[in-house]
């Protein structure tokens, strides 16, 4: 109980929330607090400042944050240790993932993954994707799933998914009953886009310049989910990754449009630290992403979370 407190106090502090940690761990936000409070309560020290916005920790905190940061690290290398010394596939695989990922498309992959390997847990958490790759740096998670994947530096990643990038209207649009469209149909058109600092506004911006189109910036978003309820109430069209409408195209209130002359596609990929040994069990867990890659969307509708979440 004492690490799982411990685990629960790093992750507050890394949010500087308390309900994006009890999110990211699947409990109520009372028992976040209520293990944060029981830290304090031992160390006989405030860690974090609760009468600021965003949270802050105090000097104690930093200090007790710092070092829970590193003994974690430790803990989590001795157990991956241990689980390599046997020949089965065992253990716990942690993964940081993109919220666009897909709650329902991750549940089957997991179902399907432990039905294969019974002796391994899979645990996901989803986080903004600055967050996914500083999860991967500091070993807090042997995998990440991300859109535009890196690979330099500290990580390597391996290709996962091309999801198709489709023009998405409200079903009152002009464009709406159309079969496909050409990418110069764009130019002049409102247009809902994401953050200037995401890889994914970067790559749209180059795709409507090589086409030589020009659109109307009417919102910017740090996430899909934003970027769709956007769409719906008429704000423009956008261009986003087919496998994410799923339920938008289900229940009627979007239409996508396939691009007849233009072949975009966001790439997905795993990404771990570059010269880190995978354990058995992430490396089966890896095989079988690559192997099933595309399969869920299609299976099932690759439904969002409701918080939403960065692309």
């Amino acid at each position: 109980m004492y690490l799982k407190d411990v685990e629960i106090f790093c992750e507050v502090a890394s949010r500087c929330s308390f309900s994006k940690a009890a999110e990211a761990h699947n409990m109520s936000q009372s028992s976040a607090s209520h293990a944060v409070n029981a830290l304090e309560r031992r160390l006989g020290k405030q860690l974090i400042d609760r009468s600021k916005r965003p949270l802050e920790l105090t000097p104690a905190g930093r200090i007790y944050y710092e070092g829970c940061r590193e003994m974690l690290r430790a803990f989590r290398a001795v157990e991956d240790r241990v689980q390599g010394l046997e020949n089965r596939v065992s253990g716990v695989v942690r993964v940081a993932a993109i919220y666009s990922v897909g709650l329902l498309q991750m549940d089957v992959l997991i179902r399907r993954f432990e039905e294969a390997f019974p002796d391994v847990e899979v645990r996901v958490e989803y986080r903004h994707p600055d967050e996914v790759y500083e999860a991967v740096r500091s070993g807090e998670a042997h995998l990440g799933l991300v859109s535009f994947p890196r690979d330099g530096g500290d990580f390597a990643s391996v290709s996962w998914q091309e999801q198709e990038m489709v023009v998405v209207v409200p079903p009152t649009h002009r464009f709406a009953a159309m079969d496909s469209l050409r990418a110069a149909d764009l130019d002049g058109e409102d247009f809902v886009t994401f953050d200037t600092g995401l890889a994914v506004r970067r790559q749209i911006d180059r795709w409507l310049r090589a086409a030589g189109v020009s659109v109307n910036v009417s919102h910017a978003f740090d996430n899909i989910e934003n970027a769709k309820r956007a769409v719906e109430v008429g704000a423009g069209i956008a261009l986003l990754p087919r496998p994410t409408l799923a339920r938008e195209l289900e229940l009627g209130s979007l239409v996508a449009i396939a691009l007849a002359d233009a072949r975009w596609t966001r790439p997905m990929g795993i990404v771990q630290r570059r010269h880190k040994k995978l354990s058995a069990a992430a490396k089966s867990f890896v095989e079988l992403l690559r192997s099933e890659a595309g399969s869920p969307a299609k299976a099932e509708p690759a439904a969002e979370p409701t918080v939403a979440g960065s692309v």
